[in-house]
């Protein structure tokens, strides 16, 4: 239902952050798909890279190992893009941009904890993070707070924000 005060939050223009609030974002937040994180490498050169993330409802935390060369790229040019997508039909897809703010952690960040569990399941996340806190582990945690956020679903938000019928009508004269 649509009010003033509450838009029906598929009817925001991509871009509005309160997209997050959607069904599709909120499945996709929920879901044990990888990030697919883009960033400008220490080189000049882009890349993409899928991680395991955790949403803590404000911010889409993901981790790595101390003296991952991510983290000094991250930190270089900490403007990033992550895409969050469902390979279905139709397919479903969360589009996010945002700044990385990295922090050092001695042990394990929690967030990464958090992500194990939600993708592994209880007793193999707890599994894969004791195969990694040892004494001395050092990771970086990695957050990212949406400026920007898109929604696809194919049905009823699609690229380029045409309608469906200019959709079903693309590559005609």
């Amino acid at each position: 239902m649509m009010t003033d005060d509450h838009p029906d939050v598929m009817s925001l223009p991509q871009g509005d952050v309160r997209l997050l609030n959607s069904p599709v974002a909120q499945r996709l937040l929920a879901s044990t798909e990888l990030a697919r994180v883009a960033y400008v490498a220490a080189d000049g050169t882009p890349r993409v890279f899928p991680m395991l993330f955790h949403w803590t409802g404000a911010e889409i935390v993901m981790s790595t190992f101390a003296g991952a060369r991510k983290i000094g790229a991250l930190r270089a040019r900490p403007d990033i893009a992550i895409t969050i997508d469902r390979a279905s039909t139709p397919p479903e897809t969360l589009l996010v941009r945002g700044r990385a703010e990295v922090t050092d952690v001695d042990g394990i960040v929690p967030e990464y904890v958090l992500a194990q569990h939600r993708y592994a399941g209880p007793e193999q996340g707890a599994a894969n993070v004791a195969a990694v806190d040892h004494p001395g582990t050092r990771m970086a945690r990695i957050a990212v707070r949406p400026t920007w956020v898109g929604v696809l679903d194919f049905t009823s938000r699609l690229p380029g924000g045409v309608s469906v019928e200019e959709f079903e009508h693309r590559g005609r004269s």
